[in-house]
């Protein structure tokens, strides 16, 4: 049984403020039978779909979440939360009988269960009203009964946890909810080995306080035996005479609070740090995860996994979730690190108040693309998931200059949250396609793909090879390959950036002056024939002009002025004001 989808209504980002309609919901988001990885820029909405699923189906521990005030999204007064659980097998499906859904299989019909939280408040005062979570066939279901949601508790892990607080001994400690449920403990009392083994050690510490030893002889030490009978003779004064007191570890009989004076810690290490302390917890939510006998819903949700611990441990943990079999996990990042090391088919990329997943069934790319970009998308691009605009380059020339560019141009690129993404390639139609999505909606951030028109000039005067024909034929077909939906392609006018720059009106005189600087050693007595040959051998030393041209425009060494109606360098300016939105 696994979480298959969940609907919004309404619910915090997730809404408009048009009026209610239950067939058109706000978030309608189908998610993996293992693992899904919530990924976007801050207040994307990653918590608010965590949270909802927590409103619906509760949690193991003893954390507290009912709809408020703040959960209905700017002034609606009515909020509705769905959620679909699929894959139920007899043992889970029995626990559901009377509430379950059907659906058509490949040989028979498939149970699901669809579970609904509808909630409105008092338009006046903001009360919200009372509310239940039902679950049926219908838009109303009928009201789920105490036992059957005991089998929809989810196991949380709240951001920026407190495992310490979580691990330490004490009444109702997490670890020992956890051990308790577990079959070497479930249903077990006095007669477990451990109570046993107990009483035998409570034995000897009574004796200690009647000073005696295991076997009944007088020890040395009858401070015990002292002090036991000074608390003997104040309970007979303030009891009655011949009371006794008892001293013991722990109740007799209870085994639940044996396990409350337990704690799990690394064998050997003292005072472990948080990131320590945080896997200990992880590791103890799995055990739970994954315990025998449960025929409930094995569902973990983790906010920000990357919480106390640094880039390689996050990735470790990525590996070992990645491989949970039976477990469905749904977790929140903020960090590239992660982003990278998760396999792309599991990911949701959430942005704007949409939530995006990445899957096969989902997006344009092709089977040999999730393979490319596994291999590729390394932490570097993966600011790709978090920004709110996204131009690729393809190479070190332009992600050194685009950004001092648009700083020029009056756009700080940081300050907007555009990332620009170097792929090393023409590669672009493999990142352009994660932005593109076999059914609506569409991607909202804008991408934008600079690239080179690769036709090359016939002579110094710029004459293009064949005719001009050919020119805006090889534009035409990179336009018709790249652009789509969100993604649009900004084509240099001319063979390649570099040689757009040193034709431009703007640029050109730096641009000659940095070259022949880098390249000292070279004649440049005809420096457009030169400059062609140079990149036709691929000679020309792109990063170390593209660097000096970077550190020029940032010294104020370029015409603002000559930059408007440049055509050379008019597809980086359209291309920079596209992904920033203007």
């Amino acid at each position: 049984m696994h979480l298959s989808n969940i609907k919004l209504w309404n619910f915090r980002k997730f809404g408009t403020r048009a009026a209610f309609a239950v067939g058109t919901p706000h978030l309608d988001l189908c998610l993996n039978e293992g693992l899904n990885v919530l990924i976007g820029e801050n207040d994307s909405g990653k918590s608010a779909i965590i949270d909802a699923i927590r409103l619906v189906l509760k949690t193991h521990s003893y954390d507290w979440a009912r709809v408020g005030e703040d959960d209905f999204h700017h002034t609606q007064c009515r909020m509705r939360i769905e959620v679909i659980l699929s894959g139920l097998g007899p043992p889970e499906a029995k626990n559901f009988t009377e509430f379950l859904c059907w659906e058509r299989g490949v040989s028979a019909p498939l149970p699901y269960l669809r579970l609904i939280l509808d909630a409105k408040k008092n338009p006046l005062t903001g009360h919200v009203l009372p509310y239940e979570v039902r679950a049926g066939a219908d838009a109303e279901g009928k009201a789920l009964s105490p036992e059957a949601k005991e089998y929809l508790k989810v196991t949380y892990l709240k951001p920026l946890r407190d495992a310490e607080d979580e691990l330490v001994a004490r009444k109702n400690s997490r670890l020992s909810q956890i051990l308790v449920g577990h079959e070497a403990f479930k249903n077990k009392g006095i007669g477990h080995v451990l109570m046993k083994q107990l009483a035998g050690f409570n034995g000897s510490i009574e004796g200690y306080f009647d000073g005696k030893d295991h076997a009944g002889a007088t020890i040395p030490d009858q401070l015990g035996k002292s002090l036991k009978d000074d608390i003997d003779g104040y309970i007979a004064a303030l009891y009655e005479p011949g009371k006794k007191t008892g001293l013991a570890v722990t109740e007799r009989g209870q085994l639940r609070n044996l396990l409350e004076k337990l704690e799990l810690s690394i064998s050997g290490e003292t005072k472990p740090g948080l990131g320590t302390l945080n896997r200990l917890f992880m590791a103890s939510e799995l055990l739970h995860l994954n315990k025998s006998g449960w025929t409930g819903i094995r569902l973990g949700l983790v906010e920000e996994l990357e919480a106390h611990l640094h880039p390689q441990v996050q990735m470790q943990a990525v590996e070992m979730l990645q491989k949970q079999a039976n477990v469905q996990l749904i977790l929140t990042t903020h960090s590239p690190n992660i982003g990278s090391k998760v396999e792309l088919k599991d990911l949701v990329i959430c942005s704007e108040g949409k939530a995006f997943p990445m899957g096969p069934a989902h997006t344009e790319l092709a089977t040999d693309d999730y393979v490319f970009l596994q291999r590729f998308l390394d932490v570097t691009k993966a600011n790709l998931f978090f920004s709110k605009g996204v131009i690729l380059v393809e190479g070190w020339s332009e992600e050194l200059l685009v950004p001092e560019f648009a700083k020029f141009l009056g756009y700080n690129l940081t300050q907007k949250g555009i990332a620009v993404i170097n792929v090393n390639s023409l590669a672009f139609i493999r990142y352009a396609n994660i932005f593109k999505r076999k059914a609506k909606p569409d991607f909202p951030k804008p991408v934008a793909v600079i690239t080179d028109s690769d036709v090359s000039p016939d002579n110094e005067d710029g004459a293009i090879k064949g005719d001009k024909a050919m020119l805006a034929a090889a534009i035409a077909a990179k336009r018709v390959k790249y652009d789509g939906q969100c993604v649009k392609s900004f084509i240099a006018p001319q063979w390649t950036l570099e040689y757009c720059l040193s034709k431009s009106a703007a640029f050109g005189p730096k641009f000659q002056e940095i070259a022949k600087a880098v390249h000292s050693g070279t004649e440049w007595t005809d420096f457009d024939a030169t400059l062609t040959k140079k990149l036709e051998s691929q000679s020309l030393k792109k990063t170390e002009i593209a660097s000096r041209l970077a550190q020029a425009i940032a010294k104020g060494e370029i015409d603002r002025l000559k930059v408007a109606g440049d055509k050379h360098v008019e597809y980086l300016v359209n291309a920079i004001k596209y992904a920033c939105g203007v």
